[in-house]
């Protein structure tokens, strides 16, 4: 006797009957059950005292069908900057990488002096909110 046997003859918690009342209602929604029998099966379902007996009330339903949700335009968007690593933040990181150490390097070549390179500075705490905002999927500003 294994383990399929020994939980027929579980006690069921009121989780339990919950669980298949709400899965009698969805066989409702989906047109499996008339009323009739939706409000009998429910009644068994609450006074159900094993797993057996809730089993009993579900055995000819299959499993709810799944809901595919339809992509709207915005959540699509947000997945595929998920995705793709949001390159327009990188883009803008690039282009200020460009001027900062233009800046830093005609300063440096104008006074003939090499200047410490103080574009790491921003540019590196910028990459590390951006780096953190890919980790976490969210975008700069969004709670």
């Amino acid at each position: 006797m294994t383990g399929d046997i020994e939980r027929a003859e579980l006690r069921a918690s009121d989780a339990d009957r919950d669980a298949v009342a709400t899965r009698l209602q969805t066989a409702v929604d989906e047109g499996r059950l008339s009323l009739s029998d939706y409000d009998e099966r429910l009644r068994d379902a609450y006074a159900s005292r094993t797993y057996r007996d809730l089993d009993r009330v579900t055995s000819d339903l299959p499993g709810p069908v799944p809901v595919a949700t339809p992509l709207t335009k915005e959540k699509a968007t947000k997945e595929k900057a998920a995705c793709s690593g949001q390159p327009d933040e990188w883009r803008s990181w690039g282009g200020v990488a460009i001027v900062l150490i233009s800046i830093w390097g005609v300063t440096s070549l104008l006074s003939w002096e090499l200047h410490a390179f103080w574009p790491a500075f921003p540019l590196g705490i910028w990459a590390a909110i951006l780096i953190a905002t890919m980790l976490t999927g969210r975008k700069h500003g969004t709670h």
